[in-house]
């Protein structure tokens, strides 16, 4: 190989390794945060969708959660079309001790007031 070969190759090489840098390992860890979001929703947290509806998750499935927008008024919404979590009512972890909080079968559906 000629000189100016291997110099071409080596400014495709450090271009690959710029681009991956500033472009593609940034947007991997951002989609791994969106996962790691979509996975920890649970039932109580106060979300905001991509439409912009704002309400509180009362029930989790696979792909899908209902959620609660008004007195009586649940949509089922996909995971998807969440875009944050507002606030959670249950805390993940007590600060007193680190030990993680058990919930009940009751404590984990919010049922709509009548």
């Amino acid at each position: 190989m000629s000189q100016s070969t291997m110099s071409l190759v080596l400014y495709f090489v450090v271009f690959f390794g710029i681009m991956y840098f500033l472009m593609i390992r940034p947007q991997q860890k951002q989609a791994k945060q969106r996962q790691t979001l979509l996975s920890s929703i649970r039932v109580r947290d106060r979300v905001a969708t991509a439409g912009g509806i704002y309400g509180k998750i009362t029930k989790v499935k696979d792909n899908t959660v209902m959620l609660l927008i008004a007195d009586k008024v649940e949509v089922e919404v996909a995971k998807s079309g969440i875009l944050s979590v507002e606030n959670r009512d249950i805390t993940e972890k007590d600060t007193k001790n680190e030990k993680s909080v058990k919930l009940s079968k009751e404590e984990t559906e919010v049922k709509p007031e009548s």
